[in-house]
């Protein structure tokens, strides 16, 4: 979940890592993968792979694991085509979500999209229909303990982030796509270790949700769409008032 709710999400995947530990591991897995096969085996060279490497490290996912899920990416060792899709889709209340899928099997990802948007009251819209409510962007989310707001404006801006947001119990570091990798190293020298760090889809505009069962059909709905195992990420652009979260928790 994007905007207002993704730090919410952070922690409950840490407060729930143990009972999801597989199906973290094995997104992390995919994650591994597809970088050793875009940009090679080495993460000297391959920003990205060092990033989910990292990533990876951080969820104490065994050593093992992420040398072979590497292996199988350079081909080292026999393992399953992934592919990477977006699905765009509504939400009740009108809101948009995207799913960031990475499977070995097209269909079968499809299918169990759309079927979960349709148990929650939602539907799987085509291509183009909701990505156009989001920006593609890097978004590391850094809790406020471990830096302050003087010292992340003076190592990302620099290193070439957009923007810093100060949301109380944690920092919001946005940055172009491009400049992700350099924000990245600039955190990494500074030992500053972010909660969560990915390329990301921020939503332009927020959509304010104060009705509780919509609220709560949404939770419901992204939850369910998260459980799934080819999903990686899952953003909306809803602002869901504090008090209804905190009820859903």
């Amino acid at each position: 979940m994007a905007g207002h709710s993704k730090w919410a999400n952070t922690k409950r995947h840490k407060a729930a890592v143990d009972a999801k530990r597989g199906k973290i591991f094995s997104a992390i897995a995919k994650e591994l993968t597809m970088s050793a096969r875009a940009g090679g085996g080495d993460p000297e060279f391959n920003p990205r792979l060092r990033q989910v490497i990292n990533k990876a490290k951080a969820s104490n996912m065994p050593a093992d694991n992420i040398d072979r899920a590497i292996k199988k990416g350079t081909g080292e060792l026999p393992g399953v085509e992934y592919f990477e899709i977006l699905y765009e889709g509504f939400a009740p209340g009108g809101i948009g979500v995207l799913v960031e899928v990475t499977t070995d099997n097209k269909n079968r990802a499809a299918s169990e999209v759309r079927a979960t948007f349709t148990k929650h009251g939602g539907n799987l819209g085509g291509p183009g229909s909701t990505a156009a409510f989001f920006s593609r962007m890097g978004q590391f989310l850094i809790e406020s303990e471990k830096t302050s707001e003087e010292q992340l404006m003076e190592i990302a801006l620099e290193a070439g982030a957009e923007d810093i947001i100060d949301n109380g119990d944690h920092f919001e570091v946005r940055t172009p796509v491009a400049e992700f990798m350099n924000v990245a190293s600039a955190l990494e020298s500074a030992k500053i270790e972010p909660d969560s760090a990915e390329l990301a889809y921020i939503p332009l505009n927020l959509v304010p949700i104060t009705d509780k069962d919509t609220a709560a059909k949404l939770l419901r709905l992204i939850d369910s769409l998260d459980d799934l195992d080819d999903v990686q990420n899952v953003y909306d652009n809803s602002e869901i008032a504090p008090e209804l979260v905190e009820q859903d928790a």
